[in-house]
Parts: structure tokens; sequence; C-alpha cells
């Protein structure tokens, strides 16, 4: 199976949705050029696609969802620290 790193824009907000083809691994999280992007490595072939949540925390905020850990962004030089999570 061929498979490729897809990049998909996010906001920095609680909760959002990302759409990715059915099967994807995400990858991380990081800024480019100002914007927040999830990476992930999809199968480019693939026509079906899943709604994925994705929860956004800053430190010390309570998450309550049941969740899997992406990746720590910091932007600001550092004081801003957001941390990712896909909801499960």
């Amino acid at each position: 199976m061929k498979q490729t790193v897809y990049k998909y824009p996010l906001i920095v907000d609680d909760v959002q949705t990302v759409t990715l083809p059915v099967g994807a691994t995400i990858l991380c999280v990081k800024e480019q050029r100002g914007t927040l992007c999830l990476w992930a490595l999809v199968d480019p072939n693939e026509t079906r696609t899943e709604t994925v949540k994705i929860r956004c925390a800053g430190t010390g905020h309570p998450i309550e969802e049941d969740v899997e850990y992406i990746d720590t962004v910091m932007l600001r030089s550092g004081y801003l620290v957001f941390h990712f999570f896909r909801i499960k």
C-alpha cells in the first residue's frame, strides 16, 4: 500500500473536527508559517473518510474526554503552550 503524508490546518479551540481518510495515522501537530497544522500518514487512494475529534488544552486545563496524546506546540516564543489529543 502506497502512503503519503498530508497536512491539515487546525485552529486553537477546545475541540475541533478533522476529516481524514479511513486508516490515517496522525503523526504530529506543529506551527508552520503562523498556522497550526496536523500531519497524518494516509493512503491517497482511500476514498472513505472519517471525522476525527481533536482536543486542544493549555497546560493546567482539565481534560475530561478519553484521549490519546498527539503533540505539544509552543507558540509566541513559548509563551503559549498547547497540548493536542485525539478524542477516542
